[in-house]
């Protein structure tokens, strides 16, 4: 039989959060974001769940390949455009929209040879510092851009460095609206964090959102707000099963490294579980787990293919218990996927990416 290790994505949960992103952004238009294989979920898992969102965004052509064999004929939207020339030929053949950032990408238009206009969002760098025309240089990509054959429809669009901490957008927003007032066009600026922490003040400003991780029930400001707290389930449950037990006497240690040593007379649980699997390496002692829907900690050092966890407060667990290591368990207990990346030190949105091609994956389409 193959390894007790499954990944299950939860679509009605992933149709729930949609919903929760449509309902927070008011008016405006909603992109579903599946870039990175829907945040490692898999765009052929989760594209049924997010029908009804009026767009989707991602970043690589194969991935709007993929969608348009979906059958998805609504907007696809590139959201670092195209990086070369040739890239066009796909947007024009796939009916892609794309985002332009750079003099560059204006080149590659200008001597671009289409029947077909495309739809372009003009990308302003308000203050994030990656890709965009800075606040005095957009007007004028903005008139250039307005005066090619090959360009039918210039949209507006900037992304917030700080929508999920203490300094926020305004000034970014500013600088955006300082600019473009009196530009025509739609405007996209929200991602998840700024939807749920300051939709109020955007709700005139935006005819579309980008709402992307909290899309897969992972909160975009934790430790601030839980996802639950948003009003967020979560879209992916990492399980795997216990495949031995080991009794400790004191002063025993654990794992590669010894680095946790008992104290005390314990009961340890091996989990097929490992960092070969997607099981972030740096988790350490202390990292909550789910054995049969309760609450216990992982101990010493995470393995290629296994980690330990602690049965000493679980008597009635033992080999084949069901391990949750994020996701909800068989009663309906929680462990957050965020709760897990923080003991890690990273984020929810990198355990998602990192999930392994070798976890066999199912779908849960129903309640």
């Amino acid at each position: 039989m193959p390894r007790p290790i499954l990944a299950t994505i939860h679509a009605p949960a992933l149709r729930h959060n949609l919903a929760r992103m449509q309902a927070a952004a008011g008016d405006a238009k909603v992109w579903a974001t599946v870039k990175a294989d829907a945040y490692g979920h898999g765009i052929e898992r989760v594209v049924d769940a997010f029908r009804a969102a009026d767009g989707f965004a991602l970043l690589d052509l194969s991935e709007a390949e993929r969608l348009r064999a979906l059958d998805w004929r609504g907007p696809i939207l590139l959201l670092e455009g195209c990086f070369e020339q040739r890239d066009l030929e796909h947007c024009s053949r796939l009916g892609l929209w794309h985002v332009v950032h750079c003099e560059e990408q204006i080149d590659m238009l200008a001597t671009h040879k289409t029947q077909v206009p495309h739809r372009i969002f003009l990308k302003m760098n308000s203050g994030m510092n990656r890709l965009g025309f800075k606040p005095e240089r957009y007007r004028a990509a903005w008139t250039r851009l307005n005066a090619l054959p090959q360009v039918e429809e210039i949209s507006l669009l900037t992304h917030f460095s700080d929508a999920d901490g203490d300094k926020g957008i305004a000034a970014q927003v500013a600088a955006f609206e300082a600019v473009t007032a009196d530009l025509p066009g739609e405007r996209t600026l929200s991602n998840s964090a700024a939807i749920l922490r300051h939709s109020p003040a955007l709700a005139q400003r935006s005819d579309w959102v980008r709402p992307g991780i909290a899309l897969y029930g992972s909160a975009p400001d934790f430790a601030q707000h839980s996802a639950a707290s948003w009003g967020l389930q979560p879209g992916m449950t990492l399980a795997s099963r216990i495949i031995g037990v080991q009794q400790l006497q004191p002063g025993d240690t654990v794992g590669y490294g010894s680095t946790f040593t008992a104290e005390q007379a314990m009961r340890i649980g091996v989990v097929s579980c490992g960092y070969a699997d997607g099981y972030p390496r740096h988790c350490p002692t202390g990292t909550p787990v789910l054995v049969d829907g309760q609450r216990t900690r992982l101990l010493g050092r995470v393995s290629m293919d296994m980690v330990t966890v602690d049965l000493t407060p679980l008597p009635q667990a033992g080999m084949g218990s069901h391990v949750t290591l994020w996701g909800l368990a068989a009663n309906g207990q929680c462990l957050s996927i965020d709760e897990v990346a923080a003991a890690a030190g990273t984020l929810g949105y990198e355990l998602m990416c990192a999930l392994a091609p070798r976890v066999p994956v199912q779908v849960q389409a129903e309640d």
